[in-house]
């Protein structure tokens, strides 16, 4: 078949289009992220940083990115993971603790009574967590977290927890660490609950995890040391705790932080206080087909007081149905 120059010219022009189009798709750095402000904002945000003849040119041992966990890295909705991961305890340790079939909240937990135990407010939800969670020793606890959370699946998708995690976040913790951030999570969940986790899911090592924690003490026992797990709050990473435990875990004020509430407005809030360029960014649940909407009256991951302060404090708000192509990994074979 004989080709005209025209032919041949189209055919050239065609190609090269399919070659620039493979190339730009190639070197995306954010491939589940739609096109838009907040993709955009990020990727000029890390451009500037770390271009050595910029102004705000911020040094590698300064790139700190801080992320809340439930709701920004993986699902909290219907309700968080680690208060499910306790209710699964309080069933099983039921038998060992009769008191618990009329004593509350412990009662409304066995018997599913969810509004009940809504109703018994933080005193309840620390009963419960203080019943759950220490009593044991640090290597006990880690194990039970572990193999509970390898073997449990969250109710609508039907996958593990660690699963449920945000694709599109996954490729912005990597596009992070690759231009010389050092990444960290800084959540109200507790600490110990997440460290099992979190370097197999995010590729975040358990010393770059900042959360709520009880007190732990250092005992010896029939010659072995151990460290013990006490039935007694000893920090809240939470809302203003959160600036408290960066301040004192990390050492660095973040140049990036990223949340999903008004629990994680004083993170963003202490971020953007530094010198320099920063970026605060919230994800909007706003896709009940493949995620969850919610926002203002949830019971869970409330934002309600960001969305009317945002665009005032310069804070990027992440629309999950419009900003993001996809929400968790592809299921593995």
């Amino acid at each position: 078949m004989k080709l005209n120059l025209k032919s041949v010219i189209l055919i050239l022009s065609l190609f090269l289009i399919a070659s620039c189009a493979n190339q730009i798709k190639k070197s995306d750095p954010l491939p589940s992220w739609n096109e838009g402000t907040a993709k955009s904002e990020i990727i000029n945000f890390v451009n500037t940083v770390t271009k050595k003849d910029d102004p705000m040119f911020v040094e590698k041992e300064q790139r700190i990115a801080t992320f809340d966990n439930d709701g920004t890295l993986w699902v909290e909705y219907p309700m968080y993971t680690q208060f499910i991961f306790a209710f699964d305890r309080i069933k099983k340790l039921a038998p060992k603790h009769l008191e618990w079939k009329t004593n509350q909240p412990f009662k409304a937990v066995l018997e599913g009574d969810m509004k009940t135990v809504g109703a018994s407010g933080m005193k309840g939800v620390m009963e419960i967590i203080m019943a759950t969670h220490s009593g044991m020793t640090a290597d006990e606890f880690e194990k039970t977290v572990s193999n509970w959370l390898a073997t449990n699946k969250q109710s609508k998708f039907k996958r593990l927890y660690t699963e449920c995690v945000y694709q599109p976040q996954l490729e912005l913790l990597a596009y992070l660490r690759s231009n010389g951030f050092k990444t960290f999570i800084v959540s109200g969940g507790g600490i110990q609950f997440m460290r099992p986790m979190t370097e197999k899911v995010y590729g975040i090592p358990p010393e770059q995890v900042v959360g709520s924690s009880v007190v732990t003490e250092f005992q010896i026992k029939d010659g072995k040391t151990a460290l013990i797990r006490m039935p007694k709050i000893d920090f809240i990473n939470d809302k203003a705790g959160k600036p408290v435990g960066i301040y004192e875990h990390i050492g660095r004020r973040p140049i990036l932080a990223f949340g999903n509430s008004d629990a994680d407005m004083q993170m963003i809030q202490y971020t953007k206080a530094g010198d320099g360029l920063r970026l605060g960014l919230f994800v909007h649940h706003t896709d009940a087909d493949r995620e969850y909407a919610y926002d203002r009256k949830s019971h869970v991951g409330k934002l309600d007081k960001v969305l009317d302060i945002a665009a005032d404090n310069g804070w990027i708000i992440v629309d999950m149905k419009k900003d993001w192509k996809m929400i968790f990994p592809k299921k593995s074979k």
